[in-house]
């Protein structure tokens, strides 16, 4: 009656996929709670980039060398930032595109199932989109920051006694702990 017996194989087989499809959540919600730490930590290094920049304009020539340093060691954090945010961005992008190959590998040709399909499509594409945007974001963000430190860095060029530029120090712990 109504179709309901073809309709609910279609409809059954659509809340399968889903239920399939959703599966990887577990894997993008883990993925998003990294970038928001990586964003966390990326605020955190903008913050201290611009307190040493603004200690450096008027620093003698010991500041501004030991300034200078941290700002190379800052700017060797954004880079890894940066790395970290596309590599989750990447993996975030890849679960939304596994999700939506197992959905689309497992709708039917009834009208519900291509509602269906069409609103769960929409939203894992959306999401992707989402994922691209922000990923792109934070790496304006990192490219920002290390523009700064760049910029700062020429202002007060540390010189050692033969006039040569320093090499910078090896990663070490910053002034608060991070």
């Amino acid at each position: 009656m109504f179709g309901a017996e073809t309709g609910g194989a279609a409809l059954e087989a659509v809340a399968h996929s889903i239920q399939v499809a959703l599966t990887p959540v577990f894997l993008l919600s883990g993925l998003a709670t990294l970038l928001s730490v990586f964003s966390t930590r990326l605020a955190r290094v903008a913050d201290q980039v611009e307190a040493v920049a603004a200690a450096l304009e008027t620093a003698d020539a010991a500041e501004a060398k030991a300034m200078s340093e941290q700002l190379a060691y800052l700017h060797r954090r954004s880079v890894a930032l940066d790395v970290a945010v596309v590599l989750a961005a990447v993996g975030g992008a890849s679960t939304c595109g596994a999700v939506l190959a197992l959905f689309v590998g497992a709708i039917g040709e009834a009208t519900t199932a291509s509602i269906l399909f069409g609103l769960f499509g929409l939203a894992v594409v959306c999401a992707l989109g989402a994922i691209v945007a922000y990923t792109a974001e934070m790496l304006m963000a990192g490219t920002g920051i290390r523009a700064e430190v760049a910029q700062s860095r020429r202002s007060n060029p540390p010189e050692d006694a033969a006039g040569e530029m320093p090499e910078p120090p090896p990663a070490a712990a910053s002034s608060d702990g991070v």
